[in-house]
């Protein structure tokens, strides 16, 4: 009996170790078969044993593609049946995607991130008035605001417009403005004014005394 024992180290390598030994040995049994009508016939079986595996989705048209394609797979693409989808290249499936190109942006003042310049393209593309306006200055308040998460200290707004300035070419100049951009303070404290930390302490203290004050003392 020992000597028939059988390790995962000798025996064949499982191409969609998924799927388990027993299906391998289906498909390598319909690859065996020597009539093509024999190998359709189980082949369809074996598509079912791998369809009940999932049965929310064995009935989906794409995952029944899915299937077939990785049926032909653990065959080696060595299987001669008849697929309602047709057999795959092994050098179709075997292909790598080409590698994602990552922008490589190195911006002169990274405390402001990378998508400050593309809402600086998309103002000056605008044609003058109101709506203009009113997106540069929001763009100049972001700015302040990404400023003063890098250097906590208070910042001048003629120093925001220069950056400004400078980011967009020369083609927005708010230096002449007598509009001064939001307060320091307040661009800092947007987190706690809208259920942050500092409302969260607040009531979780609240609570504390309200239960401190009705429990019982023995």
């Amino acid at each position: 009996m020992i000597d028939d024992l059988e390790y995962n180290t000798e025996r064949e390598h499982l191409i969609i170790p998924e799927y388990g030994r027993h299906l391998q040995k289906m498909i390598n049994y319909a690859k065996s078969r020597e009539t093509k009508e024999e190998r359709n016939k189980v082949s369809k079986a074996i598509i079912s044993v791998m369809g009940n595996l999932q049965p929310h989705l064995r009935d989906v048209p794409d995952f029944q593609h899915k299937l077939w394609d990785q049926l032909f797979i653990m065959a080696d693409f060595d299987l001669d049946v008849d697929s309602p989808f047709g057999m795959p290249s092994k050098e179709e499936i075997e292909a790598r995607p080409e590698p994602l190109k990552y922008p490589q942006n190195h911006p002169k003042y990274r405390f402001y991130g990378n998508n400050i310049k593309t809402m600086i393209d998309v103002a000056v593309s605008w044609e003058e008035g109101e709506l203009k306006e009113a997106l540069t200055y929001t763009i100049a308040n972001h700015m302040k605001k990404c400023f003063l998460n890098w250097n906590k200290d208070t910042v001048e707004d003629d120093v925001i417009f220069d950056h400004l300035f400078e980011l967009s070419g020369g083609k927005i100049n708010l230096k002449n403005s007598d509009e001064d951009l939001s307060d320091s303070s307040s661009l800092m404290r947007t987190k706690s004014k809208y259920g942050g930390k500092g409302s969260s302490n607040k009531k979780n203290s609240s609570n504390k005394k309200k239960y401190s004050n009705n429990r019982k003392r023995y």
